[in-house]
């Protein structure tokens, strides 16, 4: 699993750098959570128990154009576009409304 944890943290080092070449900005939002935490969120109805951010293979980024918070899923179309194009198992949370939200599959290659 330290591979794909590893894989995954050097592709949002890379669309972190491309948010930036593309004249915006942006902040981390939620990385890491605790198992805990997902089942709480799930019982919100704000998240999965199974999350990946529980795998250290999720991250939600708040991302900003000229000092503003981008709030809209559309607002990140570029960014997950981008995100898609640097693996395979790259996931974009934009198509359920979820925007900010960038994670890595943990199937395919028997991580």
């Amino acid at each position: 699993m330290r591979e794909k944890q590893e894989l995954f943290a050097g592709n949002v080092a890379r669309l972190i750098a491309f948010i930036f070449a593309q004249g915006y900005t942006c902040t981390l939002s939620e990385a890491y959570r605790t198992k805990e935490q997902a089942e709480w969120n799930a019982q919100k109805g704000i998240g999965s128990a199974n999350s990946l951010h529980c795998k250290r293979l999720a991250i939600d980024l708040n991302i900003f154009k000229d000092g503003v918070y981008l709030t809209k899923s559309d607002d990140y179309e570029f960014a997950g576009e981008y995100w898609y194009s640097i693996h395979e198992d790259n996931r974009w949370g934009g198509a359920g409304g979820d925007g900010n939200h960038f994670s890595m599959t943990d199937t395919g290659k028997n991580w």
